[in-house]
């Protein structure tokens, strides 16, 4: 399954992203979600950011499994000219930490001469606006549970000497991961006519099996096999629709409504402290799908030669005429 969603307005955040660089940024904030911090990075933003230093912020971090948010924040930390934290709602004075992380990443920069000019970004629906309200202890930025709702460049006073810039969600044009799209989309990062709510709610009952044996059961209070036999994914979703009543008429069970249990009760926290992927999961979907982009070139350019080379008593390529 393919899940893309680039609509016009994040090819405009593209465009205010390199135009704010080039009125000068220091730091680069960038707030990851805690459940997948690989998935919600965007691959786009050191290009964007010119490489400038980067705080990676691991938002929602009450949902997120403690254990695996401590191997990312060690994962990130290890990096050059970064630094990780993790955050919640619940974060006393979540500014202060903040300044102080980004004062250590740009050392040379403060006070009214030199203040240090601080830019924000964020896939849609990581908690951006709520924390960018909880910074400044007031509702500055509109929030929801919906993607895409910040449509402008703000500009927030972080500290005396700190101003941050807060600029609308934004995807990259193609996820190449299919993992890591599959998790954007459990995790509420992608619009719902982005994807197929039973696919992901398959893929995420997959996973969980796998990583939190025996989380789903508990929770909804079933049994993981019927006569000896091993349920697999889709009966375990239609079992989770039957005990919830997403119900169709004849008794059958509506996958769709389903999907939409399991994937609500997991955004909320209510399967537990989560998280879809660690760093080395992460690492190695990603040099499969590397590998899977090279060999579609090079099938592209061998079709490409193909045309180009004339076969007997066929027609020869326009540019061998």
């Amino acid at each position: 399954m393919a899940i893309q969603w680039f609509p016009g307005h994040m090819n405009t955040t593209r465009n205010a992203i390199k135009e704010r660089m080039k009125g000068g940024i220091d730091v680069v904030i960038e707030l990851l979600d805690a459940r997948c911090p690989g998935a919600s990075a965007n691959p786009l933003l050191a290009e964007l950011t010119d490489s400038k230093p980067t705080l990676k912020l691991l938002n929602k971090q009450d949902l997120a499994d403690p254990a695996r948010t401590a191997l990312w924040l060690a994962h990130y930390n290890a990096l050059p000219a970064t630094r990780a934290i993790a955050l919640d709602t619940a974060m006393v004075a979540p500014a202060k930490a903040l300044v102080a992380a980004c004062r250590e990443l740009a050392p040379n920069r403060g006070g009214m001469a030199k203040p240090l000019r601080v830019l924000i970004c964020g896939i849609p629906n990581v908690g951006k606006s709520t924390l960018i309200n909880t910074l400044v202890g007031k509702r500055s930025a509109k929030t929801g549970d919906e993607p895409g709702i910040t449509k402008v460049e703000q500009k927030i006073v972080l500290d005396q000497d700190v101003y941050l810039f807060d600029t609308p969600g934004m995807l990259w044009p193609r996820i190449s991961i299919e993992q890591a799209g599959y998790n954007l989309a459990a995790s509420g990062a992608v619009g719902r006519n982005a994807f197929d709510e039973a696919e992901v709610a398959l893929e995420l009952l997959h996973y969980l099996r796998a990583e939190y044996a025996g989380r789903v059961e508990e929770r909804y209070k079933l049994a993981s096999s019927v006569d000896g036999g091993e349920l697999d994914d889709e009966g375990l979703l239609t079992a989770i629709g039957r005990k919830r009543g997403a119900m169709l008429g004849g008794g059958r069970v509506s996958l769709q409504k389903a999907a939409e249990v399991l994937i609500y009760e997991f955004r909320q926290g209510l399967l537990g402290r989560i998280t879809l992927e660690t760093p080395e999961q992460f690492a190695a979907w990603a040099a499969a799908a590397a590998l899977a982009d090279q060999q579609r070139l090079e099938k592209i350019a061998a079709r490409k030669r193909k045309t180009k080379t004339p076969q007997r008593g066929g027609p020869v390529a326009e540019d061998e005429q």
